[in-house]
């Protein structure tokens, strides 16, 4: 099979930097365009990208000049790294030109018609790709979102106990450096502390997990209903986010329902079959001081929730811990993740894996 050329936008940052590494010998998807910064246009790859993520760039990728982001681009399927100013308006013409734009960007995540997608909880949500060029006049084009990177453990644990009525979530993050992008938090301020401040994850973390455990009602989401609470902390880790929540739910499961139902959550066909898609999405961990961040955060090649501490909880019924790779599940590996489903299901035109 002849592998799709992609591009990846914001290709020298740190989350572009993760497209680029996990799209490496990638069985479907190749990358033949890099765009970065007008700093970074003109330059080879290779010397553009200050590579901060372990071992160096893919020497396929190291020679591939950087493209300005206002240039015309060859590939269909475009991944967006962009920051969210420049990811607004950009990622829109580009799909209204054709491209099939995944993005990691939260400029777009919210607009009604933009699908937000984690496969292995909202699958279907992919269908908002019909109603969006329809409504559009797009032919080709698309515009598919993944959550914030806190917002993935969370939306990841709560997907198998839907089915016992979650009602209310409170939820408490210890967030990793990475997810402030690169050089992120000054180390004077990050080390020997815990900040109490992620500038607007708090909302995002109570919005859009709802919105990605609702259910696709004809041609918009009907929002999971329930109330929601989020507190966020960056704390002196490099990679990997954690959250401490607690749950009320209506149907008062036992631990053990809520156990077995973690261990014996997949992804609905066709995604427990995707390349990227890990064997567990959800791991659950016994032990009474696990997940742990830099132990379980590579879990299932970084796409695996890790899931602890599951114990009764006196105001809301239930609490645990919830922990994702957060540049991998929180990032770049859930884009990818969400490109290979719009693959099988026809949306990548002419592309058949």
């Amino acid at each position: 099979m002849e592998k799709l050329g992609v591009a990846v936008l914001g290709a020298t940052g740190a989350v572009g930097q993760r497209f680029i590494q996990l799209l490496e010998n990638h069985p479907w998807f190749e990358v033949r365009e890099v765009i970065g910064s007008s700093r970074s246009a003109g330059q080879v790859y290779g010397e553009a990208a200050n590579w901060v993520l372990d071992g160096g760039p893919p020497a396929a990728v190291s020679g591939l000049e950087v493209k300005p982001l206002d240039a015309d681009f060859e590939s269909l399927l475009v991944f967006s790294a962009l920051p969210k100013e420049a990811a607004e308006t950009r990622e829109m013409e580009l799909a209204a030109a054709g491209h099939v734009v995944c993005t990691n960007a939260s400029a777009n995540r919210m607009v009604a018609d933009v699908p937000l997608l984690l496969p292995e909880a909202n699958a279907d949500h992919v269908r908002l790709v019909d109603v969006q060029r329809r409504k559009r006049g797009w032919t080709t084009g698309a515009l598919v979102a993944n959550s914030n990177c806190t917002v993935m453990p969370v939306v990841m644990s709560l997907a198998p106990l839907r089915k016992f009525g979650v009602r209310k979530i409170l939820m408490v993050s210890a967030q990793a450096i990475s997810g402030a992008g690169y050089p992120g938090v000054a180390s004077l301020d990050i080390l020997d502390n815990i900040i109490p401040y992620v500038s607007g994850d708090e909302n995002k973390m109570e919005t859009e997990s709802l919105r990605m455990l609702g259910t696709l009602a004809g041609e918009e989401i009907a929002w999971l209903d329930a109330v929601t609470s989020a507190s966020c902390n960056r704390a002196p880790v490099v990679d990997g986010h954690l959250v401490n929540m607690s749950v009320d739910m209506e149907a008062r499961p036992e631990l053990d329902e809520i156990v077995a139902a973690w261990e014996a959550f997949r992804g609905p066909a066709p995604v427990n079959q995707l390349p990227s898609a890990p064997e567990r999405p959800v791991q659950y961990l016994p032990q009474i001081d696990r997940p742990q961040i830099r132990r379980d955060r590579n879990a299932g090649n970084g796409m695996t929730t890790s899931v602890g501490r599951l114990r009764p909880c006196p105001l809301l019924g239930y609490k645990f811990a919830a922990l994702a790779h957060n540049t991998i599940r929180g990032a770049a590996g859930s884009s990818i993740l969400n490109a290979e489903l719009l693959a099988v299901q026809g949306y990548l035109a002419g592309f058949h894996p």
